[in-house]
């Protein structure tokens, strides 16, 4: 994407491309070239120059060929029964090959106006040598021949020849080429106006002249309005009006080329062709991309706001229904103390069962030297995180249980509130609020605003649609029947609880957020720690997608998931994520090659469809705004990061290679913090 939006820049002229420069001193150009005719042949140590014989006059145009203009000017000069020159720059035969074979087809002569008109008096000898290959490659193949005569962008007549011009006209010789100037200067480009244009291109006298005009480069309707004037005139006049090799008696030293060069122009045409049509295409997914963008803000706002006012009209009753925690644990000894004993905290009658699956460290052994009421302790050799779920499962003694990771604590009123839910027989599973502990430095601030948003907007807006994808590990109730009807939590996934969710969905439960629900998790503290973690998720979420795929045609509950939940994940965290890379060297070329002020205003108004959302979640979450200061600074690290994981993610499916098991490293940084912003909040 990154070499074709290249081609496409240098091709346009947006990068690399030099502007006109001034004239300056003429101490080492020959007076012969000052002074001579307008064609210069810089070929030998004297220059030779020739210009159009008496009342004969040259008819070139410059910048074309263009798809609107081209052809109405060959349509007029068809009319009047005249041939001209037409200087077409290499890009814009690769653009449009088949005009250049219409001017061909037509009698009339081609010239090099270089490859993206650049100034080739500051291009220096490499530049000029690019310019005139690649044209010589889209004329090898567009118009089946080569040309001698070459127009440099910016030139004008023999007298403003300067030392720089004289410098690149003698390049120009050592390559074998001719130098075509101006006696007149019909500055159409300047839209004057018909008569202005006229009088411009019109001889003074009688001697030949070559006159420059354009068939490119903006709105040429004055120009092909001269000409249905200009030429009559001269006709009747008794001026012949010609191509510069017939109106100079030139013989254009161009001949049929090669085969090799005309493949190398074949594949010029078709790199140029084809950055043209991805430049095209995205624009129009850049639009669409925007668009889908902003639907989806105004999506999640509008259910946000209807799930605030339904949650704040709406008193939950409290239960006593008793609860099981299972709490599967693998080596997270650094932080089992503080999970048990936030969860023994609980207002609520529970039971707790830890279940060690195989851990390698002290994990039973601080467990069992604790002794702590209400605790259960269950070993099994290392099966995954699954399995030790459903071990839990069978060994719970109460209809609902909520499942926490090992390194979780949880708030005082977590477990009631989750339990106060069940009043609703069809609820089945409950999402809690899982928050970021070790929120500490750049990378915690990043996953601290993700936590934030997804649960506070994100599920928010899935509740309301009905279509919850995920009860998190973290933090999430279920009816035990309900888990036992599916079959238990299912164990050929990665993402096990994005799988039970929607397995119990599918069987015609209700999935709902507590957003009061509050557990504290510690995220991965290093970029390698997250990269592991996303992957398995974004993995485990594509099985799970796959797995639970026919949901898109079953009726009721399971048809809420299947066509809502399931194309939003596909959408917003497959399809744009993938495409985003491509939107981000999109704005990097649109910043060096195209419109800055729009690429900057554009990244502005994505970055604010994110950061007024993150303030409404940051506000519904009673959470302080200061951590939103590195949300723009999220854009350049961690977004990509993340679009890398679903990219690998979609590689590793399509491959069919099964992950293992990844187990993140517990340091227990969140523990200091959770006892700190507990007490702010309460």
């Amino acid at each position: 994407m990154a070499g074709l939006l290249t081609v496409q820049a240098v091709m346009n002229g947006g990068l690399g491309a030099e502007g006109a420069s001034p004239n300056g001193t003429a101490n080492n150009v020959p007076a012969a070239a000052r002074e001579g005719g307008a064609v210069i042949d810089p070929r030998g140590d004297t220059p030779v120059t020739v210009g159009p014989k008496d009342k004969m006059l040259a008819l070139t145009f410059d910048d074309g060929p263009d798809p609107e203009w081209t052809p109405k000017i060959l349509e007029t000069l068809a009319r009047h029964n005249v041939r001209a020159t037409f200087f077409i720059t290499g890009a814009s035969a690769a653009k449009h090959p088949g005009l250049v074979e219409e001017i061909i087809l037509r009698g009339h002569e081609v010239g090099h106006h270089t490859t993206t008109h650049t100034d080739l008096r500051t291009a220096g000898e490499s530049r000029t040598w690019m310019e005139l290959r690649a044209t010589d490659l889209a004329l090898a193949w567009t118009a089946n021949r080569t040309t001698a005569l070459v127009r440099p962008p910016y030139a004008a007549t023999p007298e403003s020849v300067d030392d720089l011009a004289w410098q690149s006209a003698r390049r120009l010789g050592a390559d074998g080429r001719l130098v075509v100037l101006s006696d007149l200067d019909s500055q159409d480009w300047r839209k004057p106006g018909v008569d202005a244009i006229v009088a411009n291109s019109t001889p003074r006298d009688d001697r030949g002249a070559i006159l420059l005009m354009h068939d490119a480069g903006g709105d040429r309707s004055e120009t092909v309005a001269a000409l249905d004037r200009l030429i009559p005139d001269l006709h009747a006049r008794g001026w012949t009006i010609g191509t510069v090799s017939t109106t100079t008696g030139l013989q254009d030293s161009g001949a049929v080329p090669g085969l090799l060069a005309q493949l190398g122009g074949l594949l010029l045409v078709g790199i140029v062709q084809l950055a043209e049509f991805v430049a095209g295409s995205l624009e129009v997914v850049l639009i669409a991309a925007t668009a889908v963008a902003a639907l989806r803000t105004l999506l999640v706002l509008l259910t946000t706001g209807m799930h605030v006012r339904r949650v704040r009209g709406k008193r939950l009753r409290p239960v006593r229904y008793p609860v099981t925690v299972l709490v599967p644990a693998y080596n997270e000894a650094k932080g089992i103390e503080a999970t048990l004993r936030s969860i023994l905290r609980s207002r609520h009658p529970l039971e707790v069962i830890v279940i060690d699956d195989g851990s390698t460290d002290a994990t039973a052994r601080v467990v069992r030297d604790l002794a702590l009421p209400r605790v259960r302790l269950i070993r099994q050799a290392n099966a995954g995180k699954a399995a030790a779920l459903n071990t839990g499962v069978a060994a719970a003694r109460t209809e609902l249980i909520v499942m926490v990771d090992g390194d979780t604590v949880l708030e005082e009123d977590a477990v009631a509130t989750l339990a106060a839910h069940f009043a609703d027989p069809t609820i089945g599973a409950v999402s809690g609020n899982a928050k970021v502990g070790n929120r500490g430095g750049v990378l915690g601030r990043w996953q601290h605003i993700e936590y934030v948003i997804g649960f506070n907007l994100d599920r928010r807006m899935y509740d309301v649609l009905q279509c919850m994808p995920t009860v998190p590990g973290a933090i999430g109730a279920f009816r035990r029947s309900a888990v036992l009807e599916v079959g238990g939590v299912g164990e050929d996934t990665l993402a096990e609880d994005t799988d039970l969710t929607m397995a119990l969905e599918r069987d015609g439960w209700r999935v709902i957020y507590a957003e009061g629900a509050v557990a504290w998790t510690e995220a991965p503290a290093t970029l390698g720690q997250l990269w592991k973690q996303r992957y398995r998720w974004c993995y485990g979420t594509l099985q799970a997608v796959w797995k639970h795929r026919r949901a898109v045609i079953e009726p009721g509950q399971s048809g809420k998931l299947g066509r809502r939940g399931l194309p939003y994940l596909l959408l917003f965290q497959v399809l744009l994520p993938v495409l985003a890379p491509i939107v981000d060297v999109a704005a990097v070329f649109g910043l060096l090659a195209g419109d800055a002020k729009t690429t900057v205003l554009t990244w502005l108004g994505f970055l604010l469809m994110q950061a007024i959302p993150a303030v409404i979640a940051f506000r519904l979450d009673g959470e302080r705004l200061g951590p939103l200061w590195a949300l723009p600074l999220q854009q350049f690290v961690y977004r990509q990061l993340m679009y890398l994981v679903v990219i690998q993610s979609l590689a590793t499916a399509v491959s069919g290679v099964r992950l293992p098991w990844h187990k993140l490293e517990r340091r227990g940084q969140h523990l200091a913090f959770v006892g700190q912003d507990s007490e702010h909040r309460h």
